[in-house]
């Protein structure tokens, strides 16, 4: 939902900060692996029940999330490494955020809710495989109502009370669940049409092996 909606608004704010960024010396990459460290902090805090300070440290990795990109595009530097690189981190950083909450759930609320974690994990990575998946098809794949954005609020409202942080996580994943199903549907319905020739073209391109050279060694 955020990038469908208000990607372009937010882009827009951000660009002056990510050009303020690049002059003070900081790259996109260090962002990134900044904003890492800031969620494997965050995820400690949880563990150890320390919500308070848990939503201050994960409002400072999301806002890493959300400027490294725009220190990208300012310093012109953008890249296939790079965006490779954001992908895989946050895919650690959802793993580590949720590793927190399954050490907070299993010591205050012991039983079969520590899968909940797991759960929430599952539906996290699906949508974001679908989307990948997706758009190396030349398919679109954006939009949901728990893209990751709106993930790492509903965690932060989650961390405002220890009362309703097991509740938040259900409807959590109730709705990245939503989520999950709906882009499935979505990309399904729009491979269901055909495809146009260069998708095609491209497609098969990248299923045709080309013929191994062997090497001195293997040459018998």
């Amino acid at each position: 939902m955020f990038d469908g909606k208000f990607r372009q608004s937010v882009d827009a704010a951000t660009a002056p900060v990510g050009r303020w960024l690049v002059r003070a010396g900081f790259s996109a990459d260090v962002l990134t692996a900044s904003g890492l460290l800031f969620a494997c902090v965050t995820a400690w805090c949880i563990a150890e029940g320390y919500f308070f300070v848990a939503i201050v440290l994960l409002a400072f990795t999301g806002a890493h999330d959300l400027l490294d990109g725009a220190v990208a595009k300012a310093s012109q530097r953008a890249s296939q490494r790079g965006s490779f690189f954001d992908s895989v981190v946050d895919r650690v950083s959802d793993a580590a955020l949720l590793g927190g909450v399954a050490f907070y759930i299993e010591r205050h609320h012991p039983g079969e809710l520590v899968l909940m974690p797991f759960g929430l994990l599952t539906t996290f990575f699906l949508i974001s495989y679908q989307r990948s998946k997706a758009e190396s098809l030349g398919l679109a794949a954006k939009g949901g109502l728990m893209e990751r954005a709106e993930r790492l609020v509903l965690l932060g409202i989650a961390l405002l009370s220890h009362a309703i942080f097991v509740p938040v996580l259900w409807v959590m994943l109730v709705l990245t669940s939503l989520t999950a199903m709906g882009r499935f549907w979505r990309v399904w319905q729009i491979a269901a049409r055909p495809a146009p020739r260069t998708v095609i073209e491209r497609t098969r391109r990248t299923h045709v092996r080309r013929p191994r050279r062997l090497s001195r060694s293997s040459r018998h």
